[in-house]
């Protein structure tokens, strides 16, 4: 995949809208009920990073980024301010936060992962880049240390042990994390007037699959 791991400016993505979507398939039957579908195992997420700019400068930098990208030709890392690391966002990362694994005594690659709860419901959502620096890992309540235990790839988020986990211990991690995205657009329509008079330009981000 096209992708260049660089992040767009996280005080232009400050102020940006969106979040997750799904694909659902209604059909509704000829008794009134419903059957309902999805062909997506994974939520997806759109931005709008238009909403973000607040001077001329910052559509500079826009544009120079967008340039850059050559558009939707490749993809790049995008900083979800509501949803950007594994604890809430009040509290610091903790390699508590998510099991990501139960040894089995033969696997030594793990995926990082979140997992959203609401009452007795889970989705596990695969985390492929996490911020470098940011994870911290831990077996059976005791943290690790990274490149002495465990190292981690920042662009697929994958964690490998030196040593498989013993069979049955939990494997938890904790990490700040960024979304793969790309421009849902190929132009970029903005004016000083229009700005000047409070009006910015329509700039959609769409999440991609790593």
């Amino acid at each position: 995949m096209s992708f260049h791991e660089i992040r767009f400016p996280p005080r232009l993505s400050k102020g940006s809208i969106g979040g997750p979507e799904r694909l659902t398939e209604v059909v509704t039957l000829a008794n009134g009920h419903e059957e309902r579908n999805t062909p997506w195992a994974h939520s997806r997420r759109r931005y709008d990073a238009g909403v973000g700019m607040r001077s001329l400068d910052d559509v500079g930098d826009l544009i120079a980024f967008f340039e850059a990208r050559r558009g939707k030709l490749f993809g790049f890392r995008w900083k979800d301010w509501a949803d950007f690391k594994t604890c809430r966002s009040s509290s610091q990362v903790s390699f508590r936060d998510q099991k990501i694994g139960t040894g089995d005594g033969v696997t030594t690659v793990f995926q990082l992962s979140k997992t959203y709860r609401s009452g007795e419901q889970t989705y596990t959502r695969p985390i492929g880049k996490p911020v470098a620096g940011s994870v911290r890992v831990g077996i059976q309540d005791d943290e690790l240390r990274e490149t002495v235990h465990y190292t981690v790839d920042p662009t697929r988020g994958l964690v490998t042990f030196g040593r498989a986990p013993d069979v049955g211990v939990d494997v938890t991690a904790g990490f700040e994390f960024d979304v793969p995205v790309r421009f849902d657009t190929d132009s970029i329509m903005t004016s000083v007037a229009t700005f000047n008079a409070g009006e910015v330009p329509d700039v959609p981000i769409v999440e991609v699959r790593t």
